[in-house]
């Protein structure tokens, strides 16, 4: 978020609008790989929607085509792309990864959390939480 928030002060919409089309494409066509990864992996679980694995892989075919395309007519913007994608990394780390963390981190990172729940309108009910679904 705060990188989007500089790249829209910095520069123009369009310009963060052809970063996000890169991010959106490049993670789309990784959820795919995902599903093929767990039809071939986990064959047996339970699939609400289940297709011809020539439909993924198709749209596999044509993502690599565009996504290939993009890197070699805008390698500046797909970069960019990819920066804005790492900066999640340290997030990862200091959020998930990094387990035990001193009560202040925690601390601060339960307000940011309830903070942006609260100014994004997600807060669950009283009394109910992620645990209990």
């Amino acid at each position: 978020c705060l990188a989007t928030l500089i790249i829209m002060l910095v520069g123009d919409t369009y310009t963060l609008i052809n970063y996000v089309s890169f991010i959106n494409y490049l993670c789309y066509g990784v959820t795919i790989i995902g599903l093929i990864v767990l039809r071939w992996k986990k064959p047996k679980i339970f699939r609400p929607i289940k297709v011809n694995l020539l439909v993924p892989i198709t749209y596999l075919a044509f993502w690599a085509f565009l996504l290939i395309f993009s890197l070699y007519s805008e390698p500046v913007v797909c970069g960019v792309g990819l920066i804005i994608i790492l900066t999640g990394v340290p997030v990862f780390f200091l959020g998930v990864y990094w387990r035990n963390k001193p009560k202040c981190v925690n601390r601060l990172i339960e307000s940011m959390t309830c903070w942006g729940q609260k100014l994004c309108f997600v807060v669950y009910p009283q009394g109910g939480g992620a645990e209990e679904e």
